[in-house]
């Protein structure tokens, strides 16, 4: 007989405090003794996590109003500039944009301060209308003292993520970091057996609604991410073996930690920013307990070559080769290194864990799947 479960009767589970639940490495250790079938009678909850660079990521902020009262046309805040196109004292702030007085500094860095609670200098200006007369503010503001301030992310947590290497004869500085030339080394940036959409590859129970633990706070999926793939060769696991499905995520900022959140600048590139995901999947049959205990060997992804301009695909190979720090490319030994950090991620899968077993996070039915038959489209060069 096929078990199956719903999200009310593993809510009520955790409510009860009788819900059984693992981190996605652990039901992959259970998977070499147990079938789907049995981890299905076992197993209420799979907790999986990823902390990586995620640079479609940023914050909308409701300033509040000044008196008098004013229409903010240009903003910043400590010097890096927001998007006002908004309403008058809407703005955003992407994780991306740059102070122009120091590249190294940026939008990732006033969003990280923000959650640390520390005061950033806002500063406006406008022409000023008749119902918004002020024409320009400078002033302090903290996470505190604005109506509201949330992040939304259009694209977090890829389904997997090429890996990255350097045939030519010039370092390349990238988003995936330095690159060596001559196949110096090779970068990659999942947590693998760890990795939320990796644990759901048909995109079965994570979809718009869906409750996770974003940046140490109770976030939800409210979109499908951009350039969200679901076209790409999969390998016979099912797993896409390339950059996939993505996902747009919203929470609180006031309630998030800097614990689960990082400003970075990648040398030559620029500013960017770590992202601390949690997914929870219920494990409602033997089909999902299947794709959770999938192990790094059985994860594929390709290795793509920055010195090319199209980025062509050079090898595919696994997640536990890329993890043990090396896989052999044209017959030569490459030393790996990963973007993400495993060891956050473990970290947040344990958290989430616990904050289920407390009764503090339950699990939330989307209430629409997230699409397939997607593809990519690309800017078409025309000429006037």
């Amino acid at each position: 007989m096929k078990i199956t479960k719903t999200y009310d009767e593993i809510n009520r589970k955790i409510a009860d405090g009788k819900a059984v639940i693992l981190t996605a490495e652990e039901v992959s250790k259970m998977a070499e003794k147990l079938s789907p079938q049995e981890i299905v009678k076992k197993i209420d909850v799979v907790t999986t996590a990823t902390f990586s660079p995620m640079c479609s990521s940023g914050a909308f902020i409701n300033f509040g109003h000044s008196k008098p009262e004013m229409r903010m046309e240009k903003a910043s805040l400590n010097d890096v500039p927001v998007f006002t196109g908004l309403a008058a004292v809407d703005a955003y702030i992407g994780a991306t944009e740059e102070s122009p007085y120091n590249n190294h500094y940026g939008g990732a860095h006033i969003i990280e301060e923000l959650i640390a609670g520390k005061n950033v200098k806002l500063k406006a200006w406008a022409k000023g209308t008749d119902c918004y007369p002020r024409k320009e503010i400078e002033t302090w503001i903290n996470k505190n003292s604005v109506n509201e301030i949330f992040m939304f992310n259009p694209r977090n947590s890829y389904q997997n993520y090429c890996a990255a290497t350097n045939t030519g004869n010039k370092i390349k500085y990238t988003y995936m970091g330095i690159l060596l030339p001559h196949l110096g080394n090779a970068t990659y940036a999942t947590s693998g057996e760890l990795s939320p959409l990796i644990n759901d590859p048909e995109l079965l129970t994570i979809g718009i609604g869906t409750r996770i633990f974003l940046c140490g706070a109770q976030g939800y999926i409210a979109w499908n991410g951009t350039q969200f793939n679901t076209s790409v060769k999969k390998n016979i696991h099912g797993i896409p073996t390339s950059n996939a499905a993505t996902l747009a995520t919203i929470g609180d900022l006031k309630q998030m930690s800097i614990e689960f959140i990082q400003s970075a600048y990648f040398e030559k590139y620029g500013v960017s920013i770590f992202i601390g995901i949690g997914v929870p999947i219920p494990i409602l049959n033997a089909d999902i307990a299947k794709f959770v205990s999938i192990q790094n060997k059985d994860i594929e992804t390709s290795i793509v070559d920055y010195s090319k301009p199209d980025h062509p695909v050079i090898k595919t190979t696994n997640y536990k080769d890329l993890m043990d720090g090396q896989i052999f490319i044209n017959g030569k030994k490459v030393r790996t290194a990963p973007m993400s950090s495993l060891k956050k991620a473990r970290e947040i899968a344990d958290k989430l864990k616990e904050l289920i077993e407390n009764k503090e996070f339950f699990l939330t039915q989307p209430v629409q799947m997230l699409p397939k038959n997607t593809s990519l489209k690309n800017i078409e060069i025309k000429n006037d």
